[in-house]
């Protein structure tokens, strides 16, 4: 999983790890933007909230995941050793993974989703035979339509597209000239 509050790795991972100890919780973040990796605490006010930027925050796409500090709650999920693995996503797999699912698997999910797909694909090609992968794409893609995930589709229907619309007479939306 990635994070943006850090609730569902603290929480799902607390209870999983309680549960079953020998599942391993694998921890994404943008490589851009590596605040775990770089060691450097958040420092805090008295309140507990950042009082500023990480110095190891750079701005990244994937919305919703790895704010400019890193979340009190995810904090304490690492006080409780819950993280196994760490992954860096590299900049542009998480919106070429998003468009792959959308176009092979017909699953439309946004750019977190995408990057947690990465992660998990990157974890299965180092996990032992028959091990059991769950990744959660808990957003969808219609919300990025005016992001990177959707530059690069054209909003006009192409010649082979429009053949295709004809082929269903009764649903036929061709273009107003």
């Amino acid at each position: 999983t990635g994070y943006g509050t850090g609730g569902t790795f603290h929480g799902v991972g607390k209870y999983i790890k309680a549960n079953r100890p020998d599942v391993k919780i694998v921890l994404a973040e943008p490589g851009a933007a590596d605040l775990l990796a770089s060691g450097i605490p958040t420092e805090r006010n008295d309140d507990g909230s950042p009082n500023g930027s990480h110095p190891a925050f750079s701005p990244h796409p994937i919305q919703g995941w790895t704010p400019d500090f890193i979340p009190l709650v995810l904090e304490g999920g690492q006080k409780l050793n819950l993280m196994d693995e760490y992954i860096a996503i590299p900049d542009g797999a998480a919106v070429e993974t998003a468009q792959a699912l959308a176009k092979t698997q017909g699953i439309l999910c946004g750019i977190s989703g995408g990057a947690t797909m990465w992660a998990a694909i990157e974890t299965a090609k180092n996990a032992p035979e028959g091990s059991v992968i769950c990744a959660m794409l808990p957003d969808t893609g219609e919300r990025y339509l005016s992001t990177p995930l959707f530059a690069s589709i054209n909003g006009d229907m192409n010649e082979e597209e429009l053949e295709i619309a004809k082929s269903t007479p009764s649903h036929i939306l061709l273009p107003v000239e």
